[in-house]
């Protein structure tokens, strides 16, 4: 029996299984506009052949040290040939909700904040979470409002946060052994049927800020310098 078809994504198509487990096929597609990649957008800007194979391959590298580590995910098995990746069922926080550990102020959190810190300082693995909507900007969202609002509990950010750390600490270790810098980084988490929170989607270079001597690796050279 084929595996249905139950969400088509931008960079991914989701499919159930007989099992109850689901299926993510990662696609070429990429994020950006007018055919210039762009990782924060929310639109398909451009195909490039290859770079689901990587991100999948990423995900399957980073998926498997976390296993050892005993942190919860909902990475199940892959498949390389079929560019597929078997899940957990999972359920997510609210309307989506992204979580993002800074190791460095760049970006929008300098921005924000550049009258009290310096570019490029270092930050003690900052997290801080987002509600994922367009039209709103993806607002920034405390642990005060998160449990008012009913989105998750005062364990479950408690979870999520340490897990957090935890799992950035890998991903900087590893770039760090292959003389590069991690300096942000976004993840997704779910929960399961007994609301026990685990890591969901994928940990690709399309989701991390990474630098070398200084200047800011794009993810595909990302990924090709990493497995390299």
């Amino acid at each position: 029996m084929e595996p249905k078809l139950v969400y088509t994504g931008k960079t991914k198509n989701v499919y159930a299984l007989e099992n109850g487990n689901y299926l993510l096929k990662f696609k070429d597609d990429c994020t950006g506009e007018d055919g210039v990649f762009d990782p924060g957008m929310n639109t398909v800007g451009l195909t490039i052949e290859g770079v689901g194979d990587v991100n999948l391959r990423m995900s399957i590298y980073f998926f498997e040290k976390l296993k050892a580590a005993g942190v919860r995910t909902h990475y199940v098995s892959a498949d390389l040939n079929e560019t597929t990746m078997e899940v957990l069922p999972a359920k997510v926080f609210g309307h989506g909700l992204e979580v993002i550990c800074r190791l460095r102020a760049v970006g929008s959190f300098f921005r924000r904040y550049g009258e009290y810190v310096e570019e490029g300082a270092e930050l003690p693995s900052y997290v801080e979470m987002t509600f994922k909507n367009d039209a709103k900007g993806d607002p920034l969202v405390t642990k005060d409002g998160l449990i008012v609002l009913g989105v998750m509990t005062d364990k479950q950010y408690d979870d999520i946060k340490a897990q957090t750390q935890q799992i950035t600490a890998v991903v900087a270790d590893e770039m760090k052994k292959r003389g590069l810098e991690l300096y942000d980084i976004k993840f997704e988490f779910g929960y399961d049927a007994n609301g026990e929170v685990m890591l969901i989607d994928e940990i690709a270079s399309g989701n991390m800020r990474v630098y070398k001597d200084g200047q800011y690796i794009q993810p595909m050279e990302l990924s090709r310098l990493f497995f390299a």
